[in-house]
């Protein structure tokens, strides 16, 4: 996969992006970040990329014609058939349905807006989708673009040295991902489960559906609502709400 960044700070996003899994992705050729400053493209000396916006009010406004020529510069004859993704609070919200259907394109490309966000016609003309990762606001787009990456190619084959951990992750599934233990066996008088240790696949693969059941229903219930449970799941979440303490009692633990 082939990934351009178009940005004004660019180096604030190298070296998350050559470091870890992405950065051996990377040397391994299944994922490929070009990252572009926009600043490159102004055609004035102070290599102006922002303006006073129309029609009064405070901050700067991103202006269209480093930003066109930037991306048209580097995508080139392909720029119609190449998804232009711009990280913005005023776009749809990130999930892993999202990630998934991202990464089947061979190329993308991302636009971090900054300042008060971007002339519109960027928007209307140029941009193919919006993009947020929460409903909150960040100083530019160049963390959701970092967080998308790192989404995206947990999804390229090869990436993840397990083959199966893309799809055992959080809300690849729809739930929670199960708790996790490793070495030792006890540490300060807490135990890892018995079942963890037991050598019984059947057993342990029964324990982590329940225990995504259980951390779901506890942390995000509204993940439920869409997911489709067979009868022993049914039968596990209703023991679980009829455990549940009356409303007036402390739940804290949960």
């Amino acid at each position: 996969m082939l990934i351009d960044v178009f940005s004004l700070f660019p180096e604030t996003m190298e070296p998350y992006l050559t470091s870890s899994i992405l950065g051996k992705a990377q040397e391994a050729g299944l994922l490929r970040v070009q990252l572009h400053n926009i600043r490159d493209y102004t055609t004035d000396r102070h290599h102006t990329t922002d303006d006073e916006p129309y029609g009064g009010g405070g901050g700067m406004v991103m202006k269209p014609e480093p930003i066109f020529s930037a991306v048209e510069s580097v995508l080139g004859e392909d720029l119609n058939t190449i998804p232009l993704v711009m990280l913005t609070p005023q776009g749809e919200v990130f999930d892993q349905a999202k990630a998934a259907r991202l990464s089947e394109h061979e190329r993308l490309a991302f636009l971090c807006g900054r300042y008060e966000g971007v002339d519109e016609r960027v928007r209307e003309f140029l941009v193919t989708e919006e993009i947020s990762i929460g409903d909150y606001v960040l100083t530019g787009g160049e963390l959701p673009a970092m967080v998308v990456i790192d989404a995206l190619a947990r999804q390229i084959p090869g990436v993840l040295g397990d083959a199966d951990a893309a799809v055992k992750d959080s809300h690849a599934m729809g739930l929670l991902e199960y708790p996790h233990y490793t070495r030792p066996a006890e540490y300060r008088g807490w135990h890892v489960p018995d079942v963890l240790l037991s050598g019984n696949h059947a057993n342990v693969d029964t324990w982590r559906k329940q225990e995504a059941l259980r951390r779901t229903f506890f942390r995000r219930p509204d993940l439920l609502e869409s997911l489709s449970l067979d009868a022993a799941d049914k039968e596990f979440l209703k023991h679980l709400r009829e455990s549940q303490p009356p409303r007036d009692q402390d739940q804290s633990a949960y």
